[in-house]
């Protein structure tokens, strides 16, 4: 029988200051820590955008990965895939598609429980499984595009985690552009044949249903205004998955090359309005791009940790590593801009969770934390000498699972442009 975790979908606790309590005749009980003031940066029960039902959930999460993924996370990293046991699992218990409404066949949380299962899975450095761009990339362009034959046919069995999600975006010759994109639809009657293929696609080996990302219409004025996506199906003759690519990180998480070759889809496979493919990236993107950030952030607050722990066992010079001054100021410095990273992200949690993330914004997240997740990286495995070159500790796996963050999700080469756009517009 399947275990779902109830969620309240409260609002955040409005904080007061000591004088403001006490100007309104109530006494201050309880404040939750800030992570800077938190005893480890992966503690339960700090971040004022939390509340007690989020403190249950992450509990239950933090639980699930310990259990379920950690032990067999090597042999998923071997088979270039985790099991698809793994993924029902997920879903029995109730860590996927957590902020799609229950009405639509999904949990009904709220952002911040959805960003729980993001920063869980980065705190057991357990980078394998595709939850989040199952969950809360590929899951909303259904929801807020598809038909309501497409949501009942397959939003219930993403959430159970029986069929797996894939967005096919990317392109051997485009990469982060994608107004770049050469896969083509042409119509044949009331269908479509489907010509084009993908790289990079995460979920794409596993994957039972991919968002691919296909242009419509090769005279439009831009190529922005020919861009459309389907919803290709795993089986559809024509429609073939390469190789699992081999990565130097993220060994576990399958990533493949995907051939679409003739592949006739009926009309009822176009997401949402022909051509108005792009404007539909567009809109999903900042959640993207802030899902990478959060997901780097929360990296980042592990390897801190490992590595505290690491230079208050070793010993050099008849003393931990923890006792050389140039150690304890390089911990501060990361912990510093650790902490500076995460109110940040906190507030862009906020802001979406309200609606109000605007790509910029984003683009600054997912530019700001992956290369601070990368610095961090490299700091803390140097912090761990030669055993930091090791595989078998955590810090260097965490190493080069972080390299690839400043690249996917829109490199950050383009977040500066997209940045930039804003600062030198004309008003």
């Amino acid at each position: 029988s399947k275990t779902w975790i109830t969620l309240r979908l409260a609002s955040p606790p409005v904080l007061l200051s000591v004088s403001s309590a006490e100007q309104q005749g109530s006494a201050v009980t309880s404040v939750r820590p800030e992570t800077s003031t938190a005893k480890t940066l992966t503690d339960i029960g700090t971040r004022r955008i939390f509340n007690e039902d989020h403190d249950i959930f992450r509990q239950s999460v933090r639980r699930f990965f310990q259990e379920e993924v950690v032990p067999h996370h090597k042999e998923w990293e071997k088979a270039g895939e985790v099991s698809r046991e793994l993924w029902e699992k997920a879903g029995e218990q109730g860590l996927l598609g957590v902020m799609i409404p229950e009405e639509h066949g999904g949990i009904g949380g709220d952002t911040f429980s959805a960003a729980i299962t993001w920063e869980e899975q980065m705190y057991c450095n357990c980078t394998g499984p595709g939850f989040a761009l199952h969950s809360d990339i590929v899951m909303p362009y259904i929801v807020n595009y598809g038909s309501k034959e497409q949501i009942e046919r397959f939003i219930p069995s993403m959430t159970a985690g029986k069929h797996i999600g894939a967005i096919a975006m990317t392109e051997p010759g485009a990469g982060s552009d994608l107004q770049g994109v050469r896969t083509y639809a042409k119509k044949d009657g009331s269908d479509w044949i489907l010509n084009g293929n993908k790289v990079f696609i995460t979920n794409g080996w596993m994957a039972d249903v991919v968002v691919v990302v296909t242009v419509t219409d090769r005279e439009a004025k831009t190529a922005a205004h020919g861009i459309s996506l389907f919803l290709v199906e795993n089986g559809m003759k024509g429609f073939q998955k390469g190789r699992k690519l081999e990565k130097i990180g993220l060994k576990a998480q399958d990533t493949a090359e995907l051939f679409f070759e003739d592949v006739r889809l009926p009309a009822s496979a176009l997401l949402g309005e022909l051509n108005k493919g792009f404007y539909y990236l567009m809109n999903e993107l900042p959640q993207e791009r802030l899902l990478i950030a959060d997901m780097g952030i929360s990296s980042c607050e592990f390897m801190f940790e490992e590595t505290r722990n690491y230079v208050l066992q070793r010993k050099a010079f008849g003393k931990t590593v923890a006792h050389l001054q140039t150690v304890q100021h390089k911990l501060a410095e990361l912990k510093t801009e650790i902490c500076v990273g995460r109110v940040f992200m906190d507030n862009c949690l906020q802001l979406l969770s309200e609606r109000r993330l605007d790509p910029t914004t984003a683009s600054m997240a997912k530019f700001w934390a992956s290369e601070l997740q990368n610095k961090v990286a490299t700091e803390c495995l140097q912090l761990h000498g030669g055993w930091g070159y090791m595989w078998e500790y955590p810090i260097a796996k965490a190493f080069v699972d972080s390299r690839v963050q400043p690249i996917y999700g829109g490199t950050n080469e383009i977040m500066k442009e997209l940045i930039a756009r804003g600062i030198v517009s004309q008003k």
